[in-house]
């Protein structure tokens, strides 16, 4: 589909580092995944991910991944009515957890406790903005944890050994 109808990635298929098949509210799939995956309901969400609203991204490998889903983050902690609690309080403190780890400052064990939040924000809120803004960092996480560990190895690398993520997520 990339190829035939929207002129295929730039500097080539094996320029791809991840697509979002669905828009910004499904998990993204790493290019692995993408080579034989097809472009169907049954197909995406057996690869844990979903068609949504099939409007595809697509990113090369000069993308930021933990800063792009940084930003999608953003955009759901900008669109929450802020109804749920979950939804409210839980897409800000993902946001800036993420904001954090796209820099190096974090920890690995806020890997897993950002997993964590995002599966109690999924299906905890009364519309779909919740499962929105939680399936991102879920497919990020599923997908591209090696490349937030290496980025917090670095940071801390950088300082010595040390990392200055034992601030709050506020």
């Amino acid at each position: 589909m990339i190829d035939t109808h929207c002129g295929g990635v730039r500097g080539g298929w094996d320029n791809l580092k991840a697509i979002i098949p669905g828009g910004s509210s499904v998990p993204l799939l790493p290019r692995e995944i993408c080579d034989d995956v097809l472009m169907d309901f049954d197909a995406l969400k057996e690869v844990r991910s979903g068609l949504g609203t099939a409007a595809v991204i697509v990113m090369d490998k000069s993308t930021d991944i933990v800063r792009a889903i940084s930003r999608i983050s953003y955009f759901y902690k900008h669109e929450s009515c802020g109804q749920c609690t979950p939804c409210r309080e839980g897409t800000g403190w993902m946001w800036r957890v993420l904001e954090r780890m796209a820099e190096g400052n974090s920890t690995t064990a806020e890997i897993d406790k950002l997993l964590e939040v995002s599966t109690q924000i999924e299906g905890h809120t009364i519309c779909a903005l919740g499962d929105a803004a939680a399936w991102p960092v879920q497919g990020l996480i599923r997908h591209f944890r090696g490349e937030i560990e290496e980025r917090i190895n670095q940071y801390r690398e950088d300082r010595g050994g040390v990392s200055m993520a034992s601030v709050a997520a506020e």
